[in-house]
């Protein structure tokens, strides 16, 4: 079957199953683009900047652990995706982005629109492929998708020049993929598990220490059995968060810079620590050196050898599929006639509950000003802890994650690694898209939904009904909390003058605006806003200026190190 070059790449995309394609078009992909009209199979999305195709793509994947697909032209279409691709990277979503390119003949040229995408996005991608000839679309496709998703996931790049989609060329489409250099480990080594299982038997002061890997390995089931089989306490990661259930009680809260202190100091006394889907990186575990202990003993569980000892070298390396090493720790307890010490585990949560008991996360509840911690509290009363939460990158996304209770995998939505302000919104969508019929809250800061503020022109066209949640303290409220402690309360650039009326802001394209200034509203009006259920809500919450984010682990200090707003 001879096709074009365009109507191979729609088809390879069909084939994959693909639902949605998050894009913006340009000159270089106006034949991908004459293709989608002709086709039904899936459907495209029009977003409003190229940042937010992948930023949708990539929420899309999140919330459904499938491949996001976004598509964009050459030149800056191109550019502009590069945040949304190293986004995705360093938070291990699995993405295909299919960028056009400047014809074949013009490539080095200087042509118009013309840029290196395969040297500007390799730092930032797992893979990426030029692609010179038609024949080569299909195979190189299956290998984007298949590369994408499989071992520790990531963003591929796909660069297509404009001529290669206009040539014909036989289609057939691949039923697999070998590639010699690249087989996934997927099955960890049976005699570490053994000993990793042996060593949490004999743990005094066990800990359970588990990332996103769990949640992007659909682990959260397995994880879930493991902890409450060994009776163990459990933390989660900022990216982890959901992978165990914030509301079981042998969940002692996130861990890291803005962790509960419980979580933070368990972590530092553990005698046996099993870090799973997890990274040790700095936000985390704060300064290595101070974290390191010759008596403790890690195992360590990951789908990437490499992100193993990398930071903290570690005792029990096991590298392979979370999902299947958790699955494998199940079936060798499930034939284990011994226990953990009941009386050391006893005495080890006795402690933990003494760090509980400084409640760590407390705040003026008595406030005449909206304390932003009320209004993510209430959010999670009104939906009852069933919403999908994406948020943007600053306090707002701290307390996001420190006062709703997430008790399932994919319902919380932010950027972690590369800390991405802008990605509120446009995670929101393809959450929305992801599920058309779901509760999405988009918890933001003034700075940052000014970022990609634009998308509520594409909220308007598919008339998704998210919930934005603006905690409006007229700063950017982390580097403030930074210049306050750490640079004498010199806030240089950090005050928002000039903000729009964002209630009016939200009517001009056709949504429902609100604005709330007193603690009183605040339930009222997230319930007002949720009953809704058909339209975009676009809250405005003044809140206290001068609210900080507590607890928090000092940057280059130790996890023991941590500071309460008591302290202060």
């Amino acid at each position: 079957m001879e096709l074009s070059g365009a109507e191979i790449v729609i088809r390879c995309l069909q084939e994959e199953n693909v639902k949605y394609v998050f894009g913006y078009p340009g000159g270089a992909v106006l034949n991908i683009y004459d293709e989608i009209f002709k086709q039904d199979k899936f459907k495209h999305i029009l977003v409003r900047h190229e940042q937010a195709a992948v930023h949708a793509a990539d929420a899309y994947s999140r919330a459904t652990g499938e491949v996001g697909v976004a598509l964009v032209t050459s030149g800056p279409g191109a550019t502009n995706a590069i945040t949304g691709i190293a986004t995705a990277h360093m938070d291990s979503i699995p993405l295909v982005v299919i960028s056009g390119q400047a014809p074949t003949p013009a490539i080095g040229q200087d042509a118009f629109q013309e840029v290196d995408m395969i040297g500007i996005s390799r730092p930032c991608v797992k893979h990426n492929f030029l692609v010179k000839d038609v024949k080569d679309i299909a195979p190189t496709i299956k290998k984007a998708f298949f590369i994408a998703a499989t071992g520790r996931p990531g963003p591929v790049v796909v660069d297509i020049p404009k001529d290669i989609t206009a040539h014909l060329g036989h289609y057939e489409y691949p039923e697999s993929v070998e590639m010699r250099s690249y087989t996934p480990i997927l099955k960890g080594h049976s005699g570490q598990i053994k000993k990793a299982i042996k060593l949490m038997l004999e743990a005094k002061r066990p800990m359970l220490y588990t990332g996103g890997g769990v949640v992007l390995g659909d682990a959260s089931e397995q994880l879930i059995k493991l902890a409450r089989r060994l009776g163990f306490p459990v933390t989660n990661t900022l990216m982890g968060l959901g992978g165990y259930p914030a509301t079981d009680k042998q969940f002692v809260g996130m861990l890291g810079m803005h962790g509960t202190l419980e979580a933070n100091m368990a972590m530092q006394n553990c005698d046996v620590l099993v870090a799973i889907g997890a990274r040790f990186d700095d936000r985390v575990i704060g300064n290595p050196q101070h974290f390191y202990n010759k008596d403790r003993t890690i195992i360590h569980v990951d789908v990437d050898p490499s992100s193993i000892s990398k930071r903290v070298k570690v005792d029990v390396p096991i590298v392979g599929h979370v999902q299947s090493v958790l699955a494998e720790m199940n079936d060798l307890l499930d034939a284990e006639t011994r226990a953990p010490d009941a009386a050391a585990l006893k005495a080890w949560w006795t402690q933990i509950e003494e760090w509980r008991g400084r409640n760590c996360l407390g705040y003026n509840r008595n406030s005449e000003i909206i304390k932003p911690q009320f209004v993510i509290e209430k959010l999670w009363e009104v939906t009852k802890g069933e919403a999908y939460v994406t948020s943007d990158v600053g306090q707002h996304q701290m307390w996001a994650a420190q006062y709703y209770k997430f008790d399932k995998p994919r319902r919380w939505i932010n950027s972690g690694g590369l800390g991405t302000m802008g990605v509120g919104l446009p995670y929101a969508m393809g959450v929305q898209f992801a599920d058309p019929k779901a509760k999405v809250a988009c918890i933001t800061g003034e700075g940052s939904i000014q970022m990609n503020i634009q998308e509520l022109s594409t909220c308007k066209q598919f008339h998704l009904p998210i919930k934005v949640i603006l905690l409006n303290n007229r700063y950017l409220g982390m580097v403030r909390q930074w210049q306050q402690f750490f640079y004498e309360n010199r806030y240089s650039e950090s005050y928002m003058d000039s903000l729009p009326d964002f209630v009016k802001l939200a009517e001009s394209y056709g949504h429902v605006g609100m604005n709330i200034e007193k603690p009183a509203d605040v339930e009222g009006a997230l319930t007002e806003a949720f009953n809704l259920t058909d339209r975009f809500v676009f809250m405005n919450f003044i809140t206290d200026q001068n609210e900080n984010v507590f607890p928090m682990v000092p940057n280059g200090k130790g996890l023991s190190e941590i500071i309460l707003a008591e302290d202060l």
